[in-house]
């Protein structure tokens, strides 16, 4: 739960507010951004005393840490891994299991690719929201 109810949606929006939002809310990024550090914190906390997450076993939990953490440098910013050696020390693991060397790759399995630019385009299907926002 600490994953679905902390890391994601802080992360989902410390992302957001940093990278989408059609308005820089300085408000918004330190919010998310202190919320977001402090719940990695506390993962890196927990990996101290523990191999995994929750205990010696390997599961969806971390499964589900990793997921998130891969993408640190765009939450957080280069380097914050690294401040947190515990967390980092688990990703380092999971990163050379060969589950999650194919999950990396996925867009090279039969030739998919991913659009990645964010433009006008895109912008309408991922926020429909921000079009209310011209008759404001």
């Amino acid at each position: 739960m600490f994953i679905a109810t902390g890391i994601g949606p802080y992360s989902g929006q410390a992302v957001h507010f940093q990278h989408m939002a059609p308005e820089k809310s300085k408000y918004a990024i330190n919010r998310y951004i202190y919320e977001t550090e402090r719940h990695y914190d506390i993962l890196d906390a927990r990996l101290t005393d523990h191999k995994y997450m929750l205990g010696d076993t390997y599961s969806i939990v971390d499964m589900c840490v990793w997921g998130w953490t891969r993408i640190l440098p765009m939450v957080l910013g280069e380097g914050e891994l690294e401040k947190r050696p515990n967390l980092n020390r688990l990703m380092t693991e999971i990163n050379s299991r060969p589950a999650s060397q194919r999950a990396i790759n996925i867009s090279s399995f039969n030739n998919h690719s991913f659009k990645a630019e964010l433009d006008t385009e895109a912008s309408k299907f991922m926020f429909p929201q921000n079009e209310r926002l011209k008759n404001i």
